[in-house]
């Protein structure tokens, strides 16, 4: 072969800059295009025996060496797979941005579906010059003669030339530049190579240049002037490739520590294997939550025939799916040039919409087959649901009968469950607490009247509940203090009822909680040891707490009238006590307002956290009523 030299037919004399710098935003990426590479050489000389038009040797064992000389400062990607021609290498390697995958899967189409090509860019192959000076390629092709070697410096310019590589396959040489001697560090390219190969579909070995003996399949030598380790680093056949009845629990807990180096076990997890038209695999793991806040950290990563792209592609896995944790395989996703982001179009939608389809069904199977080990993990994945309810109402018509409500005490139900316990004594009414200790007294008297208290303490709970309501249309969250139901109230008696405004017992109230706002009542209590309930109206109270979450951290929320009502109990003996001592011919005021003003800041301590004020009041009080007895 005569030797022949010329510059790159490209469109523009600046593009070898433009590839330095911007052909891919991370420069680690050179390895997973290389490497890509030489695997789609591969699965083509393996099609080609499929149809006949070449004979695989036998023992053919294939392979993609990757070899790191720090003295030489080369690193070095070698296959045994279809090898390029003179000709191949002028038309898929001199033309830039012509894609020799794409060429030979036209070609081909009809004939063998069986393995699929990774690469779709002939730009792939440049991504080598974002840190070398210098590339050289050696291959010789499945069809024979002669070898074949191509160098191009970083200004664009060539030579190709007879080579002398002497077996079939090719070898790339990245001559590192001066500036990115870091890519030299064998560790940092393991790291690298863990990310994006440890998946690919054909064995890869890493060689960081210590001297040890070896040997390789069939005998061909790879070159290398340092020795490798003759265990792939790769896994060739993923979990997800594999059919579910294959796999043990313990095999996909294995799975999900080499994926995420968490020191917990995942709670469970939702295995896909899509068939036509969608052709997609996955796994996503339900991650055992230490926090509220925790679940944002998921990692959803997207990879494309074994080849990692991405973590949480949104146009794939939707938002609120993020939170989750596993890796999804997609061979006929559409790609850019960097293979890292995707075009929003139908199969992608549809994609996305099987994905959450299989969740859904995964997490309504549980609930109806394995209950009590849904119970178990509900309280960790709570958020997760509660948040995907939120984000995407198909997905609340997919779960609806999944839902768990927790109780304060007992298992928890559904919600099909708690209502039809509910029918006799407050229907479509879901009473719940936010604080089960703060709210312990309430708690108690709807647990005596023989009613289930609901637990929702999270900062997204307002939100679920409101979307709930807005959903199912026939049910109302009430918070325990936000009234008083019936079953708490003894059989009505007369005089019952809120008080007007010139009440002796409201102005009395009024003056000593220092609100002029505040309804006063008086009902009938079951339970005749309490003298006085605080409650905020439940739309009040939803309001000021939307409020607060909305708020920048910081920010002061400005004061929201909370519509606030005082009811006395008249089957109290303090309410009596109290109604003696305003009653009384020699009226002594003081002690009067200070039993008033006691009675009401035991009535605001069951309701809320008291503030500074509130507390140094209510130890006041306490304090003289103490002198006074």
């Amino acid at each position: 072969m005569a030797e022949k030299h010329g510059a790159l037919s490209i469109n523009s004399d600046n593009i070898f800059p433009i590839i330095k710098k911007w052909l891919y935003s991370d420069h680690d990426i050179f390895y997973r295009e290389l490497i890509s590479n030489g695997c789609d050489a591969i699965t083509k000389l393996k099609k080609l025996d499929m149809m006949g038009e070449y004979e695989l040797p036998e023992g053919y064992k294939p392979r993609v060496d990757v070899i790191v000389d720090p003295d030489a400062k080369t690193i070095r990607f070698i296959d045994n797979g279809v090898g390029m021609t003179a000709d191949e290498v002028e038309e898929y390697i001199n033309q830039i941005a012509f894609s020799g995958a794409t060429d030979f899967i036209e070609k081909y189409k009809d004939k063998a579906n069986d393995d699929q090509i990774i690469g779709h860019f002939g730009l792939g192959f440049y991504s080598a010059f974002m840190v070398s000076d210098t590339v050289e390629v050696n291959a010789l092709s499945y069809a024979g003669g002669p070898a074949v070697h191509w160098s191009c410096n970083e200004a664009g310019e060539y030579e190709i030339s007879e080579g002398d590589r002497e077996t079939r396959g090719t070898e790339v040489i990245m001559h590192i530049a001066e500036d990115e001697k870091e890519y030299l560090e064998a560790s940092r390219l393991r790291t690298v190579l863990d990310r994006y190969c440890s998946f690919m579909p054909v064995p890869i070995y890493f060689d960081d240049g210590v001297e040890h003996e070896h040997e390789h399949a069939e005998g061909e030598a790879c070159n290398c002037e340092g020795g490798h380790d003759d265990k792939p680093i790769n896994d060739t056949v993923p979990l997800w490739a594999k059919k579910p009845s294959e796999i043990t629990p313990e095999q996909y807990i294995e799975f999900y520590h080499k994926l995420f180096l968490d020191a917990n076990d995942p709670l469970f997890w939702v295995h896909i294997n899509a068939d036509y038209p969608l052709n997609f695999k996955g796994i996503l793991f339900f991650p055992k939550l230490n926090s509220e806040y925790q679940n944002l950290e998921g990692q959803v990563k997207l990879y494309y025939n074994q080849v990692f792209v991405a973590d949480n592609i949104k146009e794939v896995i939707p938002e609120y799916l993020l939170m989750l944790r596993g890796a999804i395989d997609c061979p006929e996703l559409p790609l850019n040039v960097s293979r890292s982001y995707l075009q929003d179009n139908a199969y992608v939608r549809k994609v996305s919409a099987h994905i959450v389809k299989k969740v859904a069904d995964k997490l309504c199977s549980m609930a109806g087959s394995e209950r009590e080990k849904y119970e178990k993990v509900y309280p960790d994945i709570r958020i997760f649901v509660e948040y995907a309810c939120l984000r995407d109402r198909k997905f609340f018509d997919r779960v609806k009968d999944s839902l768990l409500i927790r109780l304060t005490e007992g298992a928890p139900l559904t919600f099909a469950e708690y209502l039809e316990k509910a029918k006799e004594k407050h229907e479509g009414k879901i009473y719940y607490a936010s604080d089960t200790a703060l709210q312990a007294q309430y708690i108690s008297m709807f647990r005596s009247g023989g009613i289930d208290v609901a637990v929702y303490d999270l900062a997204l709970d307002t939100q679920f509940m409101a979307s709930v309501e807005q959903y199912r249309g026939d049910v109302k969250f009430i918070r325990v203090d936000a009234g008083i139901d019936d079953a708490l109230k003894a059989e009505k008696t007369e005089g019952d009822g809120k008080l007007a405004d010139d009440d002796p017992m409201t102005v009395l109230f009024r003056k000593v909680s220092g609100n002029e706002k505040m309804a006063v009542k008086t009902e009938q209590l079951k339970n005749a040891e309490i003298p006085a309930l605080l409650t905020v109206s439940e739309e009040s109270r939803r309001f000021e707490d939307m409020m607060k979450m909305y708020a920048a951290p910081g920010e002061n929320v400005p004061e929201f009238p909370v519509d606030y009502t005082l009811t006395l109990n008249p089957a109290s003996h303090a309410y009596a006590r109290l109604g003696e001592l305003m009653n009384a011919a020699d009226k002594d005021e003081a002690k009067t307002e200070a039993y008033a003003s006691y009675i009401y800041r035991l009535a605001l301590l069951a309701q809320k956290k008291l503030s500074a004020s509130e507390l140094e009041a209510f130890l006041a009080d306490s304090y003289r009523l103490l002198g006074m007895i």
